[in-house]
């Protein structure tokens, strides 16, 4: 199985993901869109402090049946700006999944005017629990076998 397939197929199955930047866990809410885990962040959304200036980032995910860390993967970040080839396929993949989204036919226009839409596109192979295991114990947020 490659490793989009991989990520897809976990990313699809579960609402939540961690990305990991700068020393900092962050479980998000996200969208499996194309190739990507994709992620609305900023005002009255979920926080992902300066993800943008990131280049890469670090995607954990968990197997929806037993919670347990199921891989691990480096990934690109990519903003998508309002207008830009992604913007209509992602936010509305994003505004579609958001749950208990209060401003429905409007939530993409405050996106683009207060937040920062990014697809996370992973680029290296993926990192599959048994050559994680070992370092399980010692995982940020902590995810059990």
């Amino acid at each position: 199985m490659s490793t989009t397939d991989l990520v897809a197929e976990l990313a699809k199955k579960s609402g939540l993901v961690w990305v990991t930047y700068g020393g900092r866990d962050h479980a998000v809410w996200h969208e499996w869109v194309g190739d990507a885990v994709c992620v609305v962040s900023g005002g009255s959304e979920q926080s992902l402090p300066r993800v943008a200036d990131q280049d890469t980032v670090t995607i954990s995910l968990r197997s929806k049946s037993t919670r347990a860390l199921a891989a691990r993967v480096e990934a690109r970040v990519e903003v998508v700006a309002p207008g830009s080839e992604h913007w209509e396929t992602v936010t509305t993949a994003l505004r579609a999944g958001r749950l208990n989204l209060a401003d429905t036919a409007t939530a993409v226009d405050r996106w683009a005017a207060e937040s920062v839409v990014v697809r996370l596109v992973p680029d290296a192979p993926a990192s599959t629990p048994s050559a994680i295991a070992h370092d399980l114990s010692r995982t940020t947020p902590l995810l059990s076998r």
